[in-house]
């Protein structure tokens, strides 16, 4: 534990015998120098032909971290695991509850509350396209264990439970908001609640995973937590005027967020710069200019910025 890795640009500490690793992913860590006392951890999944480092460097979160203090546990997958490095989110060994890369990645979130001192009670995933369904799928497999999630460029959990995963990526599979919850109330029946907050991330002309998955999410996290899929509240946020729906709970807490990032492709969204609400890299595939969504979503997980501050 704690060799820096120096050939990049955000210096990340890989952890080894961090659990059993049955699904054999590698764990590393982003330490900012002012980490908070009992620090919130984010765990930030990768895309497709991507690794840890690729989206430490480029996605803005540790910019995010650094800020506000808390702990990134980047996980990787391999091509031992997937001749593209995508996580396997699609594999019944790997996105079940105790089993795979869903267990390795439980095993890490227990390893960062141990080691480092995390709070088990501010624990929140994300991640790109396979890491956005990864994301779907850790929500679902261990839900007391995040309180939230953004799924960027991603699709709703067990779509291929009676499909191919390039048929759930487009054109996308229409089910009914009751079918997808019982997808996820399957993943651990014994289970009932509370249920995580869950953000959605969608380009607009995402050629690669079809935008629909964003509407089929929000069907299936909205059932989840017995909502209508009417948005209550709708706005424009950034410098593109993404679109933002908003499903509040009870208690007047946004429960799901929908946000469509008009005009881009596949990719994280990011806005290089030193705003307050600007961060990220371009210049690699799959991070695209446009809006920060990453400092949305550490504001979205309640860890800084405008809902922080005024306690929405």
């Amino acid at each position: 534990m704690g060799r820096p890795v120096r050939e990049a640009g955000v210096a990340l500490e890989r952890v080894g015998n961090f659990g059993a690793n049955p699904g054999n992913l590698t764990m590393y860590v982003y330490r900012p120098a002012r980490l908070a006392p009992r620090p919130a951890v984010v765990v930030a999944l990768h895309g497709c032909t991507q690794s840890a480092q690729v989206y430490a460097d480029n996605s803005g979160l540790t910019t995010l971290a650094d800020r506000h203090g808390f702990l990134v546990v980047f996980a990787e997958t391999t091509t031992a695991n997937n001749l593209n490095r995508c996580f396997n989110w699609f594999q019944p060994l790997d996105n079940q509850r105790g089993q795979g890369e869903a267990a390795s990645i439980r095993q890490m979130v227990a390893h960062a509350d141990s080691a480092y001192g995390g709070d088990p009670s501010r624990t929140y995933v994300t991640g790109l396209s396979a890491g956005g369904a990864m994301t779907s799928v850790m929500l679902a497999t261990y839900p007391e264990v995040f309180q939230a999630g953004a799924v960027i460029a991603g699709l709703p959990y067990n779509c291929t439970k009676d499909t191919g995963p390039f048929t759930c990526m487009s054109p996308g599979v229409d089910r009914t908001p009751a079918d997808w919850a019982k997808r996820v109330r399957d993943a651990f029946p014994s289970y009932t609640g509370p249920w995580p907050r869950v953000a959605v991330w969608h380009g607009g002309q995402d050629p690669t995973v079809a935008p629909k998955n964003a509407d089929e999410l929000r069907d299936q996290w909205t059932a989840v937590h017995g909502l209508d899929q009417t948005p209550d509240r709708t706005s424009t946020i950034g410098p593109d005027r993404t679109r933002r729906e908003e499903y509040l709970a009870g208690d007047g807490s946004v429960a799901v967020q929908v946000n469509k990032v008009p005009g881009i492709g596949h990719g994280t969204p990011v806005d290089p710069g030193t705003g307050p609400e600007q961060c990220g890299r371009t210049g690699t595939a799959n991070f695209i200019q446009s809006i920060c969504s990453s400092y949305w979503i550490a504001d979205f997980f309640g860890l800084g910025g405008p809902s922080a501050r005024s306690g929405r």
